[in-house]
């Protein structure tokens, strides 16, 4: 739906909602697909969006609280009485259910898991962390013995009633649920009705561990084009099975979180819109004093050669073009291996080659940046000894800042730190100082040297 109409749309719903005509309102919303119904009523406030939430059927609601944000949903389910929140809850999927109950209220969350049906199902998936891989799975999933038939399968499909209906393919367990394989549909469909499932199923079947990050499960899913995960425990016994609209959404939240690092802020735990002003101050000062700190350095090293400033003043001309230059080939790096190391193209071991190769391409920039740099000193009328200083200072800048750009995300991530924290203006600020370091060194031995 184009922006244009959502708005339209927005506006007669809450005309609507304004002059007590809720049959309309009801009859606007239910126009939409889900994910354009929860784009609609996250606009609304809470009160309106709880007012619909009532009359819409505990079916529709259900597919809307889905697809919200999660604290989102947590807000508007606090508004709703827990006797209709509960036949809602009942119409989620196991895991959605688990991450609304987990982003509630204590007291609240165990209230409503007692008035529930198929509490049986939540329960466990509370138990694990929510960016863990069992915080992901879904308790919903169909397991198939190995001495099954095939008709046997397809009538235990056939009775099966599930929440979702994407499913292509069956995990396969032995009589204690330990995973032995997998086997998809078409398979089952095709094979002779007699035929043992453990004679057609895949035995080299890819799982995850339930502790496992949910960033981990999300690449594996990735690089290996599954629909679905198996998650199981240290003895091999499947726990749960992670989907990949669940993926989608891991891989979603991990980028946004990386974009957000990089532009030096910590991630935010809610939508923009939902995240008070004190809360996004809090979230972003303590990187600016940070980076305020580091940039201290940048005046420490001018004030060591401010007698050289005060000889040739024209080097100081050059110092926003170097810093610039050094900060944006440090950037260009990091973000160049940070996206490496996110999708497995580069792992820890392969550090030296790394550098090696970041070596090379620096040595290649910086003499292109080199000439450019002297060119455009010589046309600005400085003397030759100047030129030649900011062309070697810039040669060595780049080489040194796409050095530290090709180390510092990986020695991050040895660290166990998420690399991005090095990015963006935290690589420009360290470049900064030391760029003016190798500038004013150089100048030493150029410029100054015979004043």
């Amino acid at each position: 739906m184009a922006i244009q109409d959502m708005d339209r749309l927005l506006d007669a719903v809450r005309h609507a909602l304004k002059t007590q005509d809720l049959p309309t309102a009801l009859q606007l919303v239910q126009q939409l697909r889900s994910p354009d119904q929860a784009d609609l009523l996250e606009r609304l406030d809470d009160q309106e969006q709880a007012l619909i939430l009532q009359r819409l059927t505990p079916e529709d609601s259900a597919d809307i609280l889905e697809e919200m944000e999660d604290e989102e949903a947590a807000e508007v389910a606090a508004s709703i009485p827990l006797d209709k929140l509960a036949d809602i809850v009942e119409e989620m999927e196991p895991d959605e259910a688990a991450d609304l109950l987990g982003d509630m209220a204590p007291d609240k969350a165990r209230t409503l898991l007692s008035q529930l049906d198929d509490a049986a199902e939540i329960r466990p998936l509370l138990l694990h962390p929510d960016d863990s891989a069992g915080g992901l799975m879904t308790s919903e999933f169909l397991l198939l013995l190995g001495e099954m038939t095939c008709a046997a399968a397809l009538q235990a499909i056939r009775q099966w009633d599930p929440e979702q209906d994407d499913i292509s393919y069956f995990f396969v367990v032995d009589e204690n649920r330990r995973l032995r394989g997998v086997v998809s549909l078409l398979k089952l469909v095709s094979c002779d009705p007699v035929t043992p499932v453990h004679e057609i199923m895949d035995p080299d079947v890819i799982s995850i561990q339930a502790g496992a990050d949910q960033e981990e499960a999300a690449r594996i899913m990735s690089r290996y084009d599954l629909l679905a995960l198996p998650v199981v425990d240290e003895s091999q016994v499947i726990v749960g099975v992670i989907t990949v609209d669940d993926v989608l959404d891991v891989l979603e939240e991990e980028a946004t979180e990386d974009i957000q690092r990089l532009g030096g802020t910590e991630p935010l735990d809610q939508p923009y819109l939902l995240t008070s002003a004190w809360e996004l101050f809090k979230k972003r000062i303590g990187w600016l004093m940070l980076l305020f700190v580091t940039g201290s350095l940048t005046g420490t090293v001018l004030r060591f050669f401010e007698d050289d400033l005060s000889r040739v003043v024209s080097l100081s001309i050059f110092i926003p073009l170097l810093i610039g230059t050094g900060g944006n080939a440090g950037s260009q790096t990091t973000n160049t291996i940070i996206r490496a190391l996110a999708v497995g193209d580069i792992d820890l071991k392969d550090a030296s080659r790394t550098l090696w190769h970041e070596i090379r391409v620096g040595v290649l920039i910086g003499v292109g940046m080199g000439i450019f740099g002297y060119i455009r000193a010589i046309l600005w009328h400085v003397s030759p000894g100047v030129a030649l200083t900011v062309a070697i200072a810039i040669f060595m800048v780049v080489l040194w800042a796409t050095s530290m750009g090709s180390l510092l995300p990986i020695i991050a991530t040895a660290l166990k730190i998420d690399p991005t924290v090095v990015s963006g203006p935290v690589m420009s600020t360290l470049v900064d100082a030391t760029g003016l370091l190798i500038y004013f060194s150089v100048a030493r031995l150029i410029v100054l040297r015979g004043l």
